[in-house]
């Protein structure tokens, strides 16, 4: 077996990053991933840095998946995929509500010759609804979920995430979804819709927000770094102008922190035994914190809080990442090798399995890669394929 899904055959026919990367989560072990891609390509390709003209963020998204070109729009691409949706068990997509109905590729038609089907529908809004059939993106998730409400300095206005954090969150969503509907699957032998709307799954992680305005009216606020829940929680700044995070999610940690910047004097005051007492005391706590960070460099911070065992973490940038003996131990960077840029590292496969573990197969291959390949599967032989391409149809 290479790996615990091998014989699952997915059709990522999503672009972008939701839907592509829960099929990227499921190609990392074992899964055989085709992605279906516009002549034109994924837009994934060419999105943020590129090098040489290669897209870099491509070669994480599309790895271990083979690339298909293939014009849905048109009648012949049509047949193609009925064909290939006929033998695969997952499909993904995020095109608007009612796009694959208009071609005939829509879950009744597809059933209709592959009943274990499972179709994953990855949208903005969802299928139903009155906002189901506007255009939506993960900023939009972040916005409405309430995500950006909450994040930023009390003063300051509702901030965004600089990458795709809803659009993360709903892959790992959809990949779980996927997997739970192939184990029903198991149990009866049929397959099933799956709608899941970008705007619903960063609501769950968000807490108990809703919860507690149902039941207390209370809305939360922007705190900056701060918590509500327990304190000292901040960034702070070191010496030697690097920053370390501190958390203090459990009272005893608390005690220690406060114990180790000399103001255990604080752990006697009564409001101290509060998690939410105690952020009521944040400037308080801060400055006992901060000033005994801002005397000392980062190194010798972390050193003494290690030894204290107390909760703290140096704030990384990439090359960090890259840097950090944990992250070795863990094996979380992968170094590969790509046919297009020569040798490479990218975030490895997201856990470890003891005994069926995942691997990364190949990096994003280049658009169409596999397009002759896959096709003549489907019966698509070498004069076919010339026709297609000249209709544009396929690259």
């Amino acid at each position: 077996m290479d790996g615990p899904l091998s014989g699952i055959r997915v059709l990522d026919a999503a672009t972008l990053f939701a839907g592509p990367l829960a099929a990227t989560l499921l190609a990392d072990f074992g899964a055989e991933v085709i992605k279906i891609e516009h002549p034109r390509g994924d837009p994934a390709r060419t999105h943020g840095a590129q090098r040489d003209g290669v897209g870099l963020w491509w070669k994480m998204l599309g790895r271990g998946k083979k690339s298909v070109t293939l014009y849905l729009g048109a009648p012949e691409g049509q047949e193609i995929f009925r064909r290939m949706a006929a033998e695969a068990d997952v499909v993904i997509e995020n095109f608007r509500p009612g796009t694959l109905e208009r071609w005939g590729l829509g879950y009744s038609a597809l059933r209709e010759h592959n009943p274990g089907l499972v179709l994953a529908r990855v949208t903005g809004f969802g299928q139903i609804g009155p906002y189901a059939h506007r255009p939506g993106f993960g900023t939009l998730a972040e916005a409405m979920s309430g995500f950006a409400a909450v994040t930023g300095e009390p003063d300051g206005p509702p901030t965004l995430p600089p990458f795709g954090l809803a659009d993360g969150i709903t892959a790992l969503t959809t990949a779980f979804a996927i997997m739970t509907a192939l184990r029903a699957r198991d149990t009866d032998g049929k397959g099933q819709q799956i709608d899941l709307a970008i705007i619903e799954p960063i609501l769950t992680l968000l807490g108990p927000q809703l919860i507690a305005y149902d039941q207390l009216g209370e809305v939360q606020q922007r705190m900056g770094n701060r918590s509500s829940n327990n304190a000292p929680r901040n960034t702070y700044r070191t010496a030697d102008n690097r920053w370390v995070a501190v958390s203090t999610s459990t009272q005893s940690i608390a005690e220690r922190v406060l114990r180790l910047v000399g103001r255990a004097d604080l752990t006697a005051q009564p409001w101290f035994a509060s998690g939410a007492e105690r952020a009521r005391h944040a400037d308080e706590l801060d400055a006992a914190v901060g000033g005994w960070i801002a005397a000392r460099d980062a190194d010798e911070v972390v050193r003494e809080f290690e030894r204290a065992e107390a909760a703290v973490a140096p704030i990384y940038t990439a090359a960090d990442v890259l840097a950090d003996p944990q992250f070795r131990a863990l094996g979380t960077i992968a170094h590969l090798h790509d046919d297009e840029l020569g040798p490479i590292r990218m975030q490895n496969i997201l856990f470890r399995l003891s005994e069926t573990p995942g691997r990364i197969r190949w990096t994003g291959p280049p658009l169409g890669a596999h397009t002759a390949e896959v096709l003549k599967r489907y019966g698509v032989d070498d004069a076919a394929l010339t026709r297609l391409r000249t209709a544009g149809v396929v690259r």
